[in-house]
């Protein structure tokens, strides 16, 4: 299994990115898919998730700013982030989280500029 984010970068107080991931080494579309942050000195948390049939869920602090998308076809999951604040700031992680055990490819950094 192998998943790497990409989009990161550097972005004022407001702004957006968008964060992709490609993914290998198992049936895409057959599993949830899922983002993950880690701020400085702070725990690992759950950003949101997306079912193969395209359902999300999302940390509350994040509803209404970030969509979760998945190309099934192109193997992709994708994390848009609008109106960005400075404690969004982490890196953020994709994964595939309903294999037997969880896959956490490495992290693209967000730095959201106040």
């Amino acid at each position: 299994v192998q998943l790497q984010a990409s989009g990161g970068g550097l972005v004022q107080a407001g702004g957006s990115l968008r964060l992709s991931c490609a993914t290998s080494g198992f049936t895409f579309g057959s599993h949830i898919m899922a983002w993950s942050r880690r701020a400085a000195g702070k725990r690992r948390e759950l950003v949101g998730s997306i079912s193969p049939y395209g359902n999300t869920n999302y940390l509350d602090s994040v509803k209404d700013r970030f969509t979760i998308s998945r190309d099934n076809a192109k193997s992709m999951v994708y994390l848009q982030m609008d109106s960005l604040k400075y404690e969004d700031t982490a890196a953020y992680y994709c994964g595939v989280t309903s294999l037997p055990r969880d896959y956490w490819g490495q992290g693209t950094q967000v730095t959201v500029s106040s």
